[in-house]
């Protein structure tokens, strides 16, 4: 069985095929809004900011995790070709109420070329309210992913804080 950990907006829009779905959360990692998107929520010279997760030994971040059907294959080959904007493939565990699962995830590292980095909140809310591309409003992936992790039952302070300054700027 190949799992796919989902920590944006894999959690609240999954776009595989999956028999099953748990929460869960990886350790050792935190999410941020640190990455550039010129393909999927902003375009070429106006990126968006989607998430990314980057190493942390005191870091937990919530999520979903996916059991793939189908061909494996050529839905991690879709995955590959969604995430081409400088993601790559990682092995984590999964902590769920059914217990640790072996998965992959997708993490962006400050190597690639769309990766932005850390930005006062503020101009992220704003970069976010602005952003707009193939995928749809940058904004709208802000706060639905902040409501499917409330849903879920986690706690992100960098997502809450974010979505709260974007909601007051739209």
């Amino acid at each position: 069985m190949t799992w796919i950990f989902g920590y944006g907006s894999l959690v609240w829009r999954p776009s595989v095929p999956f028999e099953s779905a748990l929460a869960g959360e990886v350790r050792g990692w935190q999410r941020r809004f640190w990455q550039g998107s010129t393909d999927h929520r902003g375009v070429p010279g106006a990126p968006g900011r989607v998430v990314t997760v980057l190493p942390d030994a005191s870091a937990t971040t919530g999520g979903r995790v996916f059991a793939l059907t189908g061909d494996v294959d050529a839905v991690l080959a879709r995955l590959d070709h969604r995430e081409k904007g400088g993601y790559q493939r990682v092995d984590v565990v999964v902590h769920t109420s059914r217990g640790p699962i072996d998965a992959l995830m997708y993490a962006a590292t400050e190597a690639n070329q769309n990766y932005l980095g850390p930005a006062p909140l503020a101009d992220v809310a704003a970069q976010v309210v602005a952003s707009h591309g193939p995928s749809g409003p940058n904004l709208e992936y802000v706060l639905e992913l902040d409501k499917a992790l409330e849903q879920l039952g986690f706690v992100d302070d960098h997502v809450r804080a974010l979505a709260a300054l974007c909601r007051q700027r739209a």
